[in-house]
């Protein structure tokens, strides 16, 4: 199969990608987190702080610091059994463990793993995986990379001016032994609510963050020692305390390009043994194709692309009344996310409900190398919506127009039985959900401007204003649960996206819920 049949079929025809027999084995699944084993190890501190308000701003954060903020973005959170009905009647009933994190996974697989490279008076200077089984540090390679991170990143970020960089990957095993070739769609959209997660904490704790998608994929791999048959990196984050820093410079000096099979020759290759669990790993070779071919060799690759202006604003106005940003505590928000399934209750929204909800996810604009320096860009994913008995405004489906933060009618009516026609596993009731929401993107992935990487990209940047959306729905009393089980063409032809060129990237039903009987525990001290 061709790359370009993968992804079209990856998103509006899955079945053509998976075979018929594919079974799941569940006895042999791997474990959601990557253990390293006889590595020199460093323990944070087991007590995180309850809230994120009224913190002072370290001028260089220690290892007590970074072990906090490491915890809030991807640390275990809690741990939690629930009772569900294997059947209709209600009298077969299923048990469900899951440890929980701050951020959603598909199948709570977590394919997403954190390097960090460090350089901090309490530990040596080196690169580092963030072990969360264990809340700890483990060290891959130790040393000074400043200059060879710099390089890794086409010269355009002053990494000696910043005191760590995080690097977020994704392990194909670990949520392709359940989803087969369509894991490739979910690992994109996991990487970019970790991303979002992690950009949302940096601001509590002060930090500068610049989003780099585009680096010598080889090189940065090769650095923490990762086989790219089994993982990856998908984007490199430096983090800074100085506000004045530039994160995205002009790149090479002069006219000489920079290679990863160069830079690799620097270093001495590096193999950790490291442990998951599954003894029986099946071959993946899409997941390889798409990931080789998303590779870029050469600094010359990297590009800048302007993201669009609203394309469907003609639609009549639905003016939405003026709000403020919320201002909350991220750590009491991040407890109560809940993705609620069948635990919908159908309520009442307000404007001003609404209003504030789709303000605060859109209004979170973040440095990054495709936008690279220019004021205000535009966002490359936009925000569509079914809604069902909003107060005030008629039931339909609409475009968020956020630089005039209005609703565009696309079209009127009552469309909550063509959406649950349109699910592929019925695991929400969306008769019971007021808004029915759509982040939407161009057809082509991002492909002409970008290759094949950007469709990764496109994912990682849906997935960034999904973990918006469900912090502020969490914020305002609401639940939010993404889905990728939904029918992209039948949502394109309510939202006439066709003529657009833009497609419906993931779902995400809004909206009040009641919690489930259930046993939760928190895993901090």
């Amino acid at each position: 199969m061709s790359l370009e049949a993968f992804l079209h079929d990856l998103h509006f025809d899955i079945d053509k990608i998976q075979p018929p027999d594919w079974e799941v084995d569940w006895e042999d699944a791997p474990l959601p987190y990557k253990l390293y084993r006889g590595l020199p190890v460093f323990p944070f501190s087991p007590e995180v702080p309850l809230t994120l308000e009224g913190r002072e701003m370290p001028v260089k954060p220690g290892l007590r610091g970074i072990g906090h903020f490491l915890w809030y973005v991807y640390g275990l959170t809690q741990f939690f059994q629930s009772f569900y009905a294997m059947d209709s009647t209600e009298q077969a009933v299923g048990l469900t463990q899951l440890y929980r994190r701050f951020v959603p996974s598909g199948g709570a697989l977590y394919p997403s793993e954190l390097y960090v490279y460090l350089k901090m008076e309490d530990l040596p200077a080196g690169v580092y995986h963030y072990d969360v089984a264990h809340h700890r540090l483990v060290l891959l390679r130790e040393g000074d990379f400043d200059s060879y991170l710099s390089r890794a990143l086409g010269n355009r970020c002053d990494v000696s001016a910043c005191f760590c960089t995080v690097f977020v990957s994704t392990m194909f095993w670990k949520n392709f032994f359940k989803y087969n070739n369509f894991a490739y769609r979910l690992q994109g959209l996991d990487a970019g609510v970790l991303i979002g997660q992690l950009l949302e904490v940096a601001k509590r704790f002060g930090f500068e963050a610049g989003v780099y998608f585009q680096f010598l994929d080889r090189a940065v791999n090769h650095l923490l020692g990762l086989s790219e048959q089994e993982e990856s990196v998908y984007a490199v984050i430096p983090l800074s305390v100085e506000p004045a820093i530039t994160w995205f410079a002009d790149g090479n000096d002069g006219d000489v390009d920079i290679s990863a099979t160069e830079l690799c020759r620097e270093l001495t290759e590096v193999q950790h043994d490291h442990y998951v669990r599954s003894l029986r790993i099946k071959e993946y070779p899409m997941l390889i194709k798409m990931n080789e071919a998303s590779m870029l060799e050469s600094a010359r690759s990297f590009r800048r692309i302007a993201g669009e202006k609203n394309v469907n604003c003609e639609g009549q106005a639905v003016a939405l009344p003026h709000v403020n940003r919320l201002s909350y505590d991220l750590a009491s928000v991040c407890r109560k996310r809940h993705s609620p399934g069948m635990d919908f209750v159908l309520g009442k929204v307000s404007q001003l409900q609404l209003a504030t909800l789709l303000k605060e996810a859109t209004s979170f604009p973040y440095q990054n190398d495709l936008d690279g320096t220019q004021e205000k860009p535009e966002s490359r994913v936009s925000l569509y919506g079914c809604l069902y008995g909003v107060e005030g405004i008629p039931d339909g489906a609409y475009h968020y127009d956020s630089a005039a933060h209005a609703l565009r009618k696309v079209r009127l009516g009552d469309h909550r039985f063509w959406l649950q026609q349109g699910m592929s596993l019925h695991n929400v009731n969306l008769f019971q959900v007021p808004l029915c929401l759509h982040v939407a993107g161009d057809q082509d992935h991002l492909k002409t401007a970008l290759g094949y990487r950007g469709y990764r990209i496109q994912q990682m940047e849906a997935g960034m204003l999904v973990q918006r959306l469900l912090l502020a729905a969490s914020a305002i009393g609401m639940g939010g649960h993404p889905l990728l089980g939904f029918d992209a063409s039948l949502c394109d032809e309510i939202y006439r996206m066709d003529a657009q060129g833009k497609t419906s990237l993931i779902q995400i039903p809004v909206g009040p819920y009641r919690l489930r009987t259930r046993l939760e525990g928190s895993l901090h001290g």
